[in-house]
C-alpha cells in the first residue's frame, strides 16, 4: 500500500490568488487583508498565543474557478447543489490545441463520457499580462455540442474564457451548462499532465445561491 501511495503524484493546476490581481477585465480584483492581526489578538491570551484571521473580498470569478449551471441559468444547480462525484476524482483527458478557435475535430473519436476534458492551449503563459485577455483560445459551439452530447462531466481550459469574448454571445457556456457539464476556466500547468491516465479534482465551497467560485484544481497521476 505504501509503495502504491508513493507512485502517485499530485499536479497543481490552479493560479495563486493575490491581492489586487485581475482575472477578468472589468471585474474588481480581490482585496486580501487581516481581519484579526497577530498583534491585536495577543491581549486575549495569557500564554503568548497569537492568531491571524484573514479577510478576502472578491467577486466569484477570481483565479481558477468552476462554473455551475446556475452561473448561466436561474433555475440551474448552484454550487451547494453539486454532488462531489461531479467535482472530485474525475477520470481526465488532456487535449492539446493552440487555438484560437478549437473546433469539434479536436475531440472527435474521444470517449468523454463522465470525464473531465481539459483543453491545453498553453495560453496560461500570458497569465498576469495584458496579452492574456486578447486573442485567447476558446471552444466553438460545435465543440461544445460534441462534448455535451458525449456526456462530459466537466470541460476545462487554460485560457481567459471557454467562449470567444470578442463576440457578444456565450454559446459554449450555454450548451455545456445547459447539459449539466461543468466548466473550469483559468487552469494552468496542463502541460505537466499526460493525455490520459489521471484523475482531476476541482471542488469549490458549498455556497447556496452562487454559480461560480475559485477552486484548488489538481490532478492525481498514477
Amino acid at each position: 500500500m505504501a509503495d502504491r501511495a508513493q507512485e502517485k503524484r499530485l499536479v497543481d493546476l490552479s493560479h495563486v490568488i493575490v491581492d489586487g490581481m485581475t482575472t477578468y477585465e472589468g471585474l474588481p480584483g480581490p482585496h486580501i487583508c487581516d481581519y484579526w492581526t497577530r498583534e491585536g489578538s495577543a491581549g486575549f491570551y495569557d500564554d503568548g498565543s497569537t492568531f491571524q484571521i484573514g479577510r478576502i473580498d472578491m467577486v466569484a470569478n477570481t483565479g481558477t474557478y468552476v462554473d455551475a449551471p446556475f452561473h448561466r441559468f436561474a433555475d440551474g444547480a448552484d454550487l451547494a447543489a453539486l454532488d462531489l462525484a461531479r467535482l472530485a476524482s474525475l477520470e481526465g483527458l488532456a487535449v492539446r490545441h493552440p487555438g484560437p478557435a478549437i473546433g469539434a475535430e479536436a475531440f472527435e473519436g474521444l470517449d468523454v463520457a463522465g470525464k473531465a476534458v481539459l483543453v491545453h492551449s498553453g495560453w496560461d503563459r500570458h497569465w498576469g499580462s495584458d496579452a492574456y485577455f486578447d486573442g485567447h483560445p476558446f471552444l466553438t459551439a460545435d465543440a461544445a455540442r460534441l462534448l455535451a452530447d458525449g456526456g462530459a462531466a466537466l470541460v476545462g481550459i487554460d485560457s481567459h474564457n471557454i467562449d470567444d469574448t470578442a463576440a457578444r454571445a456565450r454559446p459554449v457556456h450555454t450548451i455545456l451548462l445547459g447539459a449539466g457539464t461543468l466548466v473550469c476556466e483559468h487552469l494552468t500547468n496542463l502541460g505537466a499532465l499526460p493525455d490520459s491516465g489521471f484523475r482531476f479534482t476541482a471542488v469549490p465551497p458549498k455556497v447556496k445561491g452562487m454559480g461560480t467560485f475559485p477552486v484548488r484544481a489538481f490532478a492525481e497521476i498514477g
